[in-house]
């Protein structure tokens, strides 16, 4: 099932995931550089992540040393409730 809006997607699993990526340097193998990445993935298996990593090891030259990852369904859990009333102001 492909998600449409992002409220179908919270219900799909889909949540904030924040990646940091250790990368080395082609020229400096010695230097680590640190590249951030955010998407809306779905957890546990994060396709995204998977496949934007797949891409970066095919077409970037600066070889991986290490993933960290955060997302939205290891922090905490995601909370949906009703309103039952609307605030108009202006």
């Amino acid at each position: 099932m492909k998600a449409g809006s992002d409220f179908e997607k919270r219900f799909l699993g889909y949540g904030l995931l924040t990646a940091e990526i250790f990368y080395r340097l082609p020229d400096h193998p010695a230097l680590l550089q640190m590249f951030l990445w955010q998407t809306e993935d779905k957890a546990p298996g994060f396709p995204e992540l998977k496949r934007f990593l797949g891409f970066w090891e095919r077409e970037i030259e600066g070889p991986i040393h290490r993933v960290r990852i955060a997302h939205q369904a290891l922090i905490t859990p995601v909370d949906y409730r009703f309103a039952n009333g609307e605030i108009v102001m202006h």
